[in-house]
């Protein structure tokens, strides 16, 4: 028996360790950042809590409201907003929240306010909470530009100009991923210290994947790109053996399935939903940044996610994510399109 490996391992990087080690390459960092983040990594806290107990503590089922994406609300859905939006605000980091489930963003009252803006979706992937499948909280943080009062083109920049992005995923376990811009790493939720410890360090994503992750039900509807790829991921010409299809329906544990394994995610525009379903801001961004800080690529058809500038704070936008050489695949198939135009 291999009695180092038996004993408890006492050099634990927590993810607030992990945070304080990054402040520190930073002498005038004031700590704001760090306890941004603490609040953020409350919050998931107490919605991986709720996640566990939902179906004892009747939290599953409609709560009678339909949000502003025209989705009915489910009762954690309704529960986690609360949790993310008053984490965020007492945190007295933030000036503006925008939040999948409010119509309008939160301006934050001034004497508790801060120098950033969070977006997030408090619960993707709801409408699989009744059947147990992976679901998740997805972040992506802004800072203001000095001086002057907060305003709505404050969070309607591009991705590229984030300072923060990440997910939680309450799954089998409760994974926190994170990428402050140098890197992507992961953390697992260890309930008994109730500390998110560091599991999955400086995550890369493989070069090109052997899988890939789309709604095929659309398929009818995609343009001829989309359609082009997925022919040739089932039916490859060049002698390779096919790609195999994962998909969960659920984007947090589609984008970390990919993140960790290698392949593409996508969502494409198709002829009912031009722009696709995924929301720019709190979806395609905080993913994008991710999948580039890993390694990969993140392109919506036209550009390079991250280069998007959204006009309105539930934009939506269509997306191709995931292995840097699997990506161009699907940029080559658009560029030889728009010649053929």
């Amino acid at each position: 028996m291999d009695h180092e490996s038996a004993t408890h391992n006492t050099d634990i990087m927590t993810i607030t360790r992990h945070v304080l080690n990054e402040q520190s390459k930073y002498p005038e960092s004031r700590g704001d950042f760090s306890i941004l983040l603490s609040h953020i990594v409350l919050g998931c806290k107490f919605v991986c809590s709720a996640v566990n107990k939902a179906g004892l503590a009747k939290l599953i089922g409609l709560a009678g409201e339909t949000n502003v994406q025209g989705e009915e609300q489910k009762k954690l859905d309704v529960l986690s907003n609360e949790v993310f939006v008053k984490a965020l605000v007492s945190s007295g980091r933030t000036c503006i929240l925008v939040s999948e489930e409010d119509e309008e963003a939160i301006f934050v009252e001034p004497s508790k306010r801060g120098k950033y803006c969070v977006v997030f979706d408090p619960l993707d992937g709801s409408s699989n909470i009744d059947c147990g499948v992976s679901i998740g909280t997805i972040f992506g943080i802004y800072m203001i530009k000095d001086g002057g009062e907060p305003v709505l083109e404050d969070v309607l920049q591009s991705g590229k100009h984030m300072v923060a992005a990440g997910y939680c995923m309450y799954g089998s376990s409760c994974t926190f991923v994170l990428s402050t811009g140098s890197g992507v790493n992961g953390f697992t939720l260890d309930p008994s210290l109730g500390e998110f410890i560091m599991t999955h360090p400086d995550i890369k994503i493989p070069k090109k994947g052997k899988i890939y992750s789309v709604n095929e039900g659309n398929a009818k509807n995609w343009d001829g790109p989309t359609t082009k790829y997925v022919e040739k991921c089932k039916f490859p010409t060049d002698g390779s053996s096919p790609k195999s299809l994962r998909y969960i329906g659920s984007m947090v544990a589609d984008v970390h399935r990919t993140l960790l394994y290698g392949g593409v995610f996508l969502y494409p525009g198709d002829k009912k939903s031009p722009n696709g379903k995924l929301r720019v801001l709190y979806e395609v961004f905080p993913m994008s940044f991710l999948m580039e800080q890993a390694g990969g690529q993140a392109f919506t058809g036209k550009e390079r996610a991250l280069d998007l500038v959204p006009k309105k704070i539930h934009e939506r936008s269509p997306i191709f994510l995931g292995s840097y050489d699997d990506i161009e695949e699907i940029k080559a198939l658009y560029a030889a399109e728009q010649k053929t135009a």
